[in-house]
């Protein structure tokens, strides 16, 4: 394996970009730690506010709602927190995909070779 020692990784490159990532990985924490999204089911009827950390913060139900059998509510409960559980979901992996596009110091993937 014969390479300039410009081609060579130093390993302070490879502790340089990996303390990088370290700090973009604790801002993305941060930042879906502190968002709020709200989930709702039947239209609407249903709406539960959540925390990136997955807290319930607030439940708001329509008034007309409470008409029907306590199943049917119970129904449009959980599938208003499983909604908001998705978009929490998909706000993380979006931002994770940013991740992704770090890249390590070139030559990397020949090490094991």
């Amino acid at each position: 394996m014969n390479k300039s020692s410009n081609e060579k990784i130093g390993l302070n490159e490879i502790m340089k970009r990996a303390q990088e990532m370290q700090k973009k990985l604790q801002d993305i924490q941060k930042q879906v730690a502190e968002m709020e999204v709200t989930g709702q089911s039947g239209g609407g009827v249903v709406k539960v506010t959540m925390t990136g950390q997955h807290y319930a913060k607030k439940i708001a139900l329509d008034t007309n709602l409470l008409k029907e059998e306590k199943s049917i509510i119970e129904d449009l409960i959980a599938a208003a927190i499983n909604d908001a559980t998705d978009k929490i979901e998909k706000n993380l992996r979006d931002k994770m995909g940013g991740l992704a596009g770090m890249k390590m110091p070139e030559g990397l993937e020949d090490m094991d070779k």
